[in-house]
């Protein structure tokens, strides 16, 4: 698996793009680094810059943008809505693949020291980075802002971890900045029909994990205080959340702002349906939601089949069609477009690939490439693609029978089919381009050289790793496609009569993915020097083609009584 960190720096410039362009500039000067987002608030004077890649690239990349935003911002002039303490105000490593969080909290830690050591700014580290326990929490390493900056650095319990003890010209200049590692974390902005920023904290309060402080008669009464002086507080009903309330000029709303810290916690669509709950209970309205920087895609998918659960419709349509739930149920686009192949992370870090993938073609490119001279695409991943069709069918059946006027009762049931369908489409799709991955590496074998007797060895021993694949991916298909079978078999007996030829074209389709997928088996096979192994992997697929036969035959036989 491939080693990937996301890093997302906040710098506290929101409005003068040129230096924004500068400072990203910087960053994407580090080869092997992908810019994925720039974000800039006018009101915030703050941008949230998104980018990916390797560790050792990430964290060179993060080093360069500190070192830019230090140059060309002066927090002695900077105000904006948003806390701040530095030109770079927070430096968050996130986890994304190959990589453990502890692994991220260590460059974390190793990288703020650096930023201190050649830059001369402070460095705090949190959440997972952490050198205090207290400081995990970002609002205790920002505590009184840029502002009390000077007066913190010289206090023993207050100091930066790096580079305190002296206000310094660079400090003055470019303020701390914060470090850390944590898990992906959601920014999103809740809009309010008002203009009131008290109203909006009041909204924030309710819902914050860290919640209120305690009074001895609500609102104008004292806070009551612990024996250490602390203010007793009372919880919000949002486990792993932080927010606050404000006006945003440009939009002439006040929002509750809030990052959802732990999203196992708390979802995306719950953290929207409580913060609608709180403001009602104050007379006020969430019309529209915005989402600061990216969101994973597992969030909009699971805010959208929420909704859908919540209309009685089906949840196994497209993961585009969910997402459009989520997007039009939250209001996601109420201030500006939102577009999901620039706002969700996964989106971002395939583009490029995605022109080079089969299943991303036309109908009209696909038929065409397969139709070329080239050996591939070829049966292989026909097969495959004609096992997907046959899922969708199914899968189409469940959806249409879902909806069906009088079956509102059943709507679930169909929902489920139509999940698993959709599930076998999706794997059979993927299938379609590892069949032609696995033919071409074969082809890259037959480009090994063969000179001497240790490089015939080496030749020899690749091509039967690479034949052994060519011949278990097919496989592969044949099982994928022969689930579809127990998809068209359910909906040719319970789903909407109407469609049950389409349910039997299914079948038909599925049928002819295993059996061309077993021609893939055999032909690869063959090629086995390991001729134990190609016995038992052509005895395996020659029992689900014939079991193949049968369902289909079974299948067809329902869908022509019905017909009749």
């Amino acid at each position: 698996m491939k080693r990937l960190i996301e890093c997302v720096p906040n710098f506290s410039e929101g409005r003068d793009l040129t230096i924004i362009k500068q400072i990203t500039d910087a960053i994407e000067s580090v080869e092997g680094v992908k810019l994925l987002d720039v974000d800039p608030g006018k009101a915030t004077n703050r941008t949230v810059v998104t980018f990916v890649g390797e560790p050792e690239a990430v964290v060179e990349a993060a080093f360069r943008g500190v070192a830019k935003a230090s140059e060309l911002i002066d927090m002695r002039y900077q105000h904006g809505e948003h806390p701040r303490i530095g030109a770079t105000d927070v430096l968050p490593l996130v986890p994304i693949s190959g990589i453990t969080l502890e692994e991220c909290a260590e460059l974390a830690r190793q990288l703020a020291q650096r930023i201190t050591n050649e830059l001369a700014i402070p460095t705090y580290c949190y959440e997972a980075a952490a050198l205090k326990p207290e400081r995990k929490n970002l609002a205790v390493c920002r505590k009184g802002e840029y502002e009390a900056l000077q007066q913190r650095i010289t206090q023993p319990d207050e100091m930066p971890d790096f580079g305190g003890g002296q206000w310094t010209e660079q400090a003055a200049l470019s303020g701390a900045t914060v470090v850390g590692a944590r898990d992906f974390l959601i920014a999103v902005n809740f809009n309010l029909n008002t203009t009131s920023t008290r109203r909006a904290n009041a909204i924030a309060f309710d819902v914050r994990e860290k919640g209120r402080p305690m009074r001895e008669k609500p609102i104008v009464g004292k806070i009551v205080r612990n024996e250490k002086g602390e203010p007793i507080m009372i919880p919000g009903t949002l486990k792993g959340c932080k927010a606050i309330g404000w006006f945003i000029e440009e939009y002439g709303i006040a929002q509750v702002s809030m990052n959802i810290t732990d999203t196992a916690q708390t979802s995306l669509h719950a953290a929207f349906e409580e913060v609608c709950r709180a403001a009602a209970a104050r007379g006020v309205r969430v019309t529209g939601t915005e989402i600061v920087g990216l969101v994973p895609r597992s969030a909009l998918l699971e805010a959208g089949k929420y909704f859908l659960r919540k209309q009685q419709r089906s949840l196994g349509i497209t993961d585009q069609e969910i997402i459009d739930i989520a997007v039009h149920s939250m209001g996601l686009a109420e201030l500006r477009p939102f577009n999901p192949e620039e706002k969700i992370v996964e989106c971002l870090i395939e583009k490029g690939d995605a022109a080079k993938r089969l299943v991303d073609r036309t109908c009209k490119d696909f038929a065409e490439e397969t139709s070329r001279e080239s050996p591939a695409p070829g049966g292989g991943s026909i097969s495959a693609y004609m096992g997907a069709l046959g899922a969708a069918l199914g899968t189409m059946v469940a959806n249409l029978s879902a909806h069906k006027p009088g079956w509102d009762d059943r709507w679930e049931f169909f929902s489920d089919w139509a999940e698993k369908g959709k599930a076998v489409m999706n794997e059979l799709l993927a299938l379609v381009d590892e069949d032609t991955d696995a033919f071409n590496a074969i082809m890259d074998v037959l480009g090994m050289p063969k000179g001497t007797p240790e490089e015939k060895a080496a030749r020899a021993e690749a091509m039967e790793r690479a034949t052994l694949y060519a011949t278990q991916v097919p496989l592969k298909t044949m099982k994928a496609s022969y689930r579809a079978f127990e998809i068209a078999g359910a909906m040719a007996e319970e789903g909407n009569p109407n469609s049950v030829s389409d349910a039997g074209v299914g079948a038909l389709a599925a049928r002819a993915a295993v059996q061309g997928a077993f021609l893939n088996v055999k032909i690869n096979a063959a090629g086995l020097k390991d001729r134990l192994v190609a016995e038992e992997l052509v005895a395996e697929a020659a029992t689900i083609a014939r079991a193949a036969d049968a369902e289909e035959k079974r299948i067809l036989e329902i869908v022509e009584s019905k017909i009749d």
